[in-house]
C-alpha cells in the first residue's frame, strides 16, 4: 500500500486509463497512416478526467506522459484515437493534482461509475473510428482495426 506524508495511507481516486492507437488513419479519405497523436506516442497510456457528453463524448481531456518531453501533459483529444478503456485506482501525486488542477469532476471516488464509463467509451470510440473515415482502407492497413482483426 502506498504511503503519504507521515507514513498515513495515501488515499487513491479511480480514474479511467486508456491507451493511445499505435497507428492511426490520417490525411486525405485516412489514406495515410501515422504512429500514435501528435502529444502522445502509439501505446501510451493517459487518463480520461473529463468527457464532453453534448458532444457525443468525441472529445475527451486527457493526462498523460507527452511525446517529446515525457512529462505529463493535459489535452483535449478525440476519442477515436485511444482503446483499452478501463477503471484504476491512482494514486500519482502528479495525475491527481493535475486532475484537481483541471476541476472537472474526473476523479470518481465509486469504481462502479468509472467502469460503467469506461465500458461505454469503449464502445464509443470503436464507433467513430469505424465511421469517421467514409474511404476505404490503404493496402497495407495498419490502423487500430486492421492490427486488432489481424491478431484475432
Amino acid at each position: 500500500m502506498s504511503t503519504g506524508a507521515g507514513g498515513t495511507p495515501a488515499e487513491g481516486r479511480w480514474l479511467i486509463a486508456a491507451n493511445v492507437v499505435r497507428w492511426r488513419r490520417y490525411g486525405e479519405g485516412g489514406q495515410e497512416l501515422r504512429p500514435g497523436t501528435k502529444s502522445y506516442r502509439g501505446g501510451s497510456k493517459v487518463y480520461v478526467i473529463e468527457t464532453y457528453p453534448g458532444a457525443g463524448h468525441e472529445q475527451l481531456t486527457t493526462i498523460g506522459r507527452g511525446r517529446h518531453t515525457g512529462t505529463y501533459i493535459r489535452i483535449d483529444m478525440s476519442t477515436r484515437n485511444l482503446h483499452n478503456f478501463r477503471a484504476v485506482p491512482v494514486y500519482s501525486p502528479t495525475v491527481l493534482r493535475l486532475c484537481e488542477e483541471a476541476d472537472v469532476g474526473g476523479c470518481w471516488t465509486a469504481r462502479g461509475d468509472a467502469e460503467e464509463l469506461a465500458a461505454r467509451l469503449g464502445v464509443l470510440a470503436a464507433e467513430h473510428r469505424a465511421t469517421h473515415w467514409t474511404a476505404p482502407h490503404p493496402t497495407p492497413c495498419r490502423c487500430h482495426e486492421c492490427l486488432t482483426l489481424g491478431s484475432v
